[in-house]
């Protein structure tokens, strides 16, 4: 294997990522009762950074069903999206982004860091190798030459 094809199984690495975080998640316990965005504002409201917390009231807490599915869907979709290979770019780019907000909301619980920092920088690193170009519904239909 060359050097774009081990990018390539760090991009379907990281999808796998998503689909087991999707997956270990209690679906009905998130949908019914809201637990993880009741336990990610419980967060918030103690976090020591301002602006996390007045953002998170403003953004998150007031639409939790909403935000509940977005997280959900979310995860579903990078984790399909990067292990197909399909729009992989813009999956990289959103992975980043949405582990930066996962550790800038828990940057007190350092167990969880170390999950989000790998997740970020495996999506960075895949970005500049482009490795959506081999093993990838993109290089297929010729997106993102």
């Amino acid at each position: 294997m060359g050097p774009l094809e081990w990018f390539a199984l760090l991009r379907i690495a990281l999808g796998l990522w998503w689909l087991e975080s999707f997956r270990h998640k209690d679906k009905r316990a998130w949908i019914e009762r809201n637990t993880g965005i009741s336990w990610a504002t419980s967060v918030a409201e103690k976090h020591k950074w301002g602006f996390v917390r007045r953002s998170f009231a403003a953004t998150v807490a007031p639409r939790p069903k909403l935000m509940t599915w977005v997280v959900l869907l979310s995860e579903l979709a990078l984790g399909l999206g990067l292990v197909a290979g399909f729009l992989t770019p813009i999956a990289l780019v959103a992975s980043a982004l949405l582990c930066t907000i996962y550790f800038v909301t828990m940057i007190h619980d350092w167990g969880e860091q170390g999950q989000n920092l790998m997740m970020i920088a495996i999506a960075i690193a895949c970005l500049g190798a482009g490795a959506w170009r081999v093993w990838s519904l993109d290089s297929v239909l010729g997106l993102f030459q």
